[in-house]
């Protein structure tokens, strides 16, 4: 199931980038997340990272994840993020987004989602809503 999860990452984020020429993936902190040397400050540590990918860059998707080299400022960066560890692949130009739960468990293990309630979402708890990151996809004028 797992390797399934990583495929249908793989193929959005190709589909994305076919149609628009770039793609946006928000990734969780981890211990197999590599920023280079800049690493993660301390608010990206707890909300992720939001990294742009677009067409005419040199990355490479392995099964284990995406190798790259990206700009930070001035600076470059050589990066690795592990397909685990990204939660939501966007793009604004298409108005679409996909997400799954950030894992949850220890460094190695993999979370599978947890069963869809039924219930409203004024009655579950705080807690949940706390790793849901809001984007605007609407164009100013």
């Amino acid at each position: 199931m797992v390797s399934s999860l990583n495929e249908l990452k793989k193929r959005i984020f190709f589909d994305m980038l076919d149609l628009v020429g770039r793609v946006f993936i928000l990734v969780s902190h981890s211990p197999g997340v590599i920023i280079g040397k800049r690493g993660f400050l301390p608010e990206e540590k707890e909300k992720g990272i939001v990294l742009v990918f677009n067409r005419r860059m040199n990355f490479d998707w392995s099964v284990d994840g995406i190798s790259a080299k990206l700009v930070f400022g001035a600076v470059t960066h050589q990066c690795f993020i592990p397909v685990k560890s990204i939660v939501s692949i966007f793009s604004p130009e298409l108005s679409a987004h996909f997400s799954v739960s950030a894992a949850s468990s220890p460094a190695g293990e993999e979370a599978l989602p947890e069963k869809l309630t039924s219930e409203p979402a004024d009655k579950q708890t705080k807690s949940a809503g706390d790793n849901v990151v809001r984007i605007d996809f609407n164009k100013k004028k």
